[in-house]
């Protein structure tokens, strides 16, 4: 009997690695947003996995809490 692994959530984001496509729906923007953001090094930090890019859940949630503090100044 094999077991599928179980994701759990922290902080509200699921504890795997996020692709372009769960950035786009989680901030609610269309992916070409996420891959612009990307390549201008303005949206949250990615790595590469072999051609697919990555992203870490604390980075991004970090990044979201970066954003929030510069627009409230």
């Amino acid at each position: 009997m094999t077991s599928k692994p179980i994701e759990t959530l922290r902080g509200g984001l699921p504890d795997r690695y996020l692709t372009p496509e769960d950035i786009a729906a989680l901030l609610a923007v269309p992916i070409e947003t996420v891959y612009h953001w990307r390549k201008q090094r303005t949206g949250p930090p990615g790595f590469r996995v072999g051609r697919h890019v990555r992203y870490d859940p604390a980075a991004v949630q970090a990044w979201v809490r970066e954003q929030t503090a510069h627009d409230a100044a």
